[in-house]
């Protein structure tokens, strides 16, 4: 159990979420939608719109995690039309949730906590969820289907496609994609004095280059999904070695252009970018004391 006391008020952990998303598309991330580019049919104003109708559904005091999950995708979709943010809804609202309970400072220790003890009900609401938003590449399983009522909590059923599911590992593994790439990825950027896009564009490389998108190799297969890894490895590299920030922009935004016209979009690597700079955004209010949004 964690000890101590410290919660962030609902209105700073939805100004956070506002704040990772806001964050996420303001960076010129290759083959996904930000304010440099549309892609895939959507723009970065429906993921702005999506963003500040969720906030509210996903940060209520009161809610279990399955309620912030259900409300959020309903709030989206009456607010824009289309599954816009499945997953980041999936991440963000277990760590809203830590976020909003009293606890220690520590959000990874937090998540834990909730994950711990999700039941049928919040599996049920993320099912309803799942099925509401009918994610690209959305077919049946074997277990656990989300078009049938849930056996298990969350975490268990999360468990059950944590192979396949980059956002379900999230769920099995305490957050660690999180905590330890995407964090360390933004601890790293910083210490280099790169600016807020080019650190966000960090993350996003740290998910992309070391796990193939699940996103991609749902729609696709695996075989696409080890390309991209493959492509975003070389391109991290040629990245890293650019001593002018315009040379590095130029390079991201070619391999955009690629990635789009081949209708390949890292979804999954977007979506633990905006969870990450959330549980950054959660983090550092939290050592705060709690108090500043």
């Amino acid at each position: 159990m964690v000890l101590g006391h410290m919660a962030i008020s609902p209105e700073h952990v939805a100004r956070a979420f506002i704040a990772a998303c806001q964050d996420e598309l303001e960076s010129l991330k290759p083959g996904n939608v930000h304010v440099f580019a549309p892609g895939h049919g959507m723009e970065a104003g429906q993921f702005m719109a999506s963003a500040q109708a969720a906030a509210g559904p996903l940060t209520r005091q009161t809610a279990s995690v399955g309620e912030r999950i259900f409300g959020a995708v309903e709030a989206t979709f009456a607010r824009v039309g289309c599954n816009t943010n499945l997953g980041i809804v999936l991440l963000c609202a277990p760590l809203a949730h830590a976020a909003l309970q009293a606890g220690g400072a520590d959000l990874r220790q937090r998540v834990a906590a909730v994950l711990d003890e999700l039941d049928r009900g919040d599996a049920d609401l993320a099912f309803r969820a799942i099925l509401r938003a009918s994610p690209a590449g959305l077919g049946a399983a074997p277990q656990h289907d989300v078009a049938r009522p849930a056996l298990v909590g969350l975490r268990e059923a999360m468990a059950q496609a944590a192979c396949r599911d980059r956002v379900a590992y999230q769920y099995a593994s305490d957050f660690e994609d999180i905590f330890a790439t995407g964090i360390g990825a933004l601890a790293s950027a910083r210490a280099a004095n790169c600016p807020k896009p080019t650190a966000t564009l960090h993350v996003f490389m740290s998910f992309l280059s070391k796990f193939p998108d699940s996103h991609i190799v749902r729609k696709f297969g695996q075989a696409t999904g080890d390309l991209v890894m493959a492509e975003a490895r070389e391109f991290l590299a040629r990245l890293e070695a650019a001593d002018d920030p315009q040379i590095g922009f130029e390079l991201a935004l070619q391999w955009d252009r690629s990635l789009k016209a081949r209708r390949l979009n890292p979804g999954t690597s977007a979506d633990l970018t905006v969870a990450t700079l959330f549980a950054d955004y959660c983090s550092r209010i939290l050592l705060s004391g709690g108090e500043h949004g």
